[in-house]
This record gives structure tokens, C-alpha cells and sequence, in this order.
């Protein structure tokens, strides 16, 4: 229940959570995993749980990553954009509902960017560079932002804007910044995750108030962080 430092290595770059696995990439690139491997989660090409650090694959071009409640998405250097795992919802964006043990590239773009997990649903996120903003997945409570209740197995844009900067997700919720600084959500709201005054349930972007000075987000189960460009950190 306290800080325990694993291994003693000193070149962990990135890192992320899943619903029972550990994600991490390392400075040299290459991508380390542990924990459960239920629905192949860890990538390794099995469903087996590993109690320490072990890598997928031997690439070392591995930039970003990110994890669903049992699924994983990565970035690679070159913009592609990769998922393995628990696909029943189409959460991998691979156009389909079958699970994956290792990794597979979504579509051939190469101008993925961010990216981002429901922390315990199955739904998937991403910013490219030219600032859209993408979900598919799970869409029972709207958390993909594409006004309706329909689940998606491929990527599918959320509106048309080209000015989405950070996008996190949460539970059944998902919540993003512009370039301007505003800050919006989505999905749902039973335990007011959204920000919004209210416990009203939306399936497209809303606006929380009308400040412009919003940095970067994230989200837990049923609720939701923000710092802003002051440094002070908010929590709802």
C-alpha cells in the first residue's frame, strides 16, 4: 500500500493503466506489460498474467499508450496507430468484435496522435494531427459523442471540428480540450462526472462553463480532472 520501485531500471518514458494490467514504453522505445493477460490485454500472444515487466515484441518504436478495461492502444513513431485485446464492443477499431493477443494497426493513416481509453468500459479515443477528434466502442451511454447510442468497431469522427487538443475517458464518460481552451464532455453523468450542474446524461460534446484557460484532462470511473493553465488542479 506504499511506492515500491520496479526493478531498478531508469529509463521508463510512458506509462498507463488498465482495468488489471500495467502498460509502460521505455526511452529506447520498446513496450513493457504486466499483469492480466485476460482477452490478450498485455499483447503477448496469450492470455497468461505476468507478475513483472515483460515485452511485446522486439520493436522499439513505440511512442504513446493507452488502455481500456482490458484493452490496449499504442502510437508507434511513424503516426500508426495499434490495439490488442478485449474487442467485444469493436473497441480495437479493427471492424469487427474478435479478440487480439498482439498488436494490430487500425486502418494504414499516419497521423494519430493522441490517445485515450475508457478506464473501465470499452470504449477508444484519438486526436490525429490535423486536430479531429475519433471514438468507437462501446456507445451505450453515448461516451463516443456521435449523438446516438450506437456502438462502432472502426473509428468514426466525432463532429467536424479540427481543433480537439487532449481527449481522456473515463467509466461511461469522455472529456476533451480545444485549442481555445475550452473544456467539454460527455456520456455519462449519474454522479455529475460531466461538470455541468446537472446528472443529465449527453451523447455529444457539451461545454463546461465558458473558461478558456483549461490544460489538460483525465478521467476515473466516475469522475473527472482538469488542470488548468495556472497550474491549480479541479475535480468533479
Amino acid at each position: 500500500s506504499s511506492p515500491k520501485q520496479v526493478g531498478s531500471l531508469n529509463n521508463w518514458s510512458k506509462f498507463a493503466c488498465g482495468g488489471a494490467q500495467i502498460l509502460n514504453t521505455k526511452t529506447d522505445g520498446t513496450f513493457w506489460v504486466w499483469g492480466t493477460g485476460s482477452n490478450g490485454a498485455l499483447g503477448l500472444g496469450n492470455t497468461t498474467a505476468y507478475s513483472s515487466p515483460k515485452q511485446v515484441g522486439s520493436l522499439s518504436a513505440w511512442l504513446n499508450v493507452a488502455s481500456g478495461r482490458y484493452h490496449t492502444i499504442s502510437t508507434k513513431t511513424d503516426g500508426t496507430i495499434w490495439t490488442w485485446g478485449d474487442n467485444g464492443n469493436g473497441q480495437l477499431g479493427l471492424g469487427d468484435v474478435t479478440n487480439r493477443s498482439s498488436p494490430n494497426q487500425v486502418g494504414v493513416l499516419t497521423n494519430w496522435s493522441k490517445i485515450a481509453g475508457g478506464t473501465s468500459s470499452n470504449a477508444t479515443y484519438s486526436i490525429k494531427t490535423d486536430g479531429t477528434l475519433w471514438s468507437w466502442g462501446l456507445n451505450n451511454l453515448g461516451q463516443l459523442g456521435l449523438n446516438d447510442r450506437t456502438y462502432r468497431s472502426s473509428p468514426t469522427q466525432v463532429g467536424a471540428l479540427t481543433t480537439w487538443l487532449d481527449v481522456a475517458g473515463g467509466g461511461y464518460h469522455a472529456v476533451a480540450i480545444k485549442t481555445d481552451g475550452t473544456l467539454w464532455c460527455w456520456g455519462r453523468n449519474q454522479r455529475g462526472q460531466l461538470g455541468l450542474g446537472n446528472t443529465t446524461n449527453y451523447s455529444s460534446p457539451k461545454q463546461v462553463g465558458s473558461l478558456t484557460t483549461w490544460y489538460k484532462v483525465n478521467c476515473g470511473k466516475n469522475h473527472t480532472l482538469a488542470i488548468k493553465t495556472d497550474g491549480t488542479l479541479w475535480a468533479w
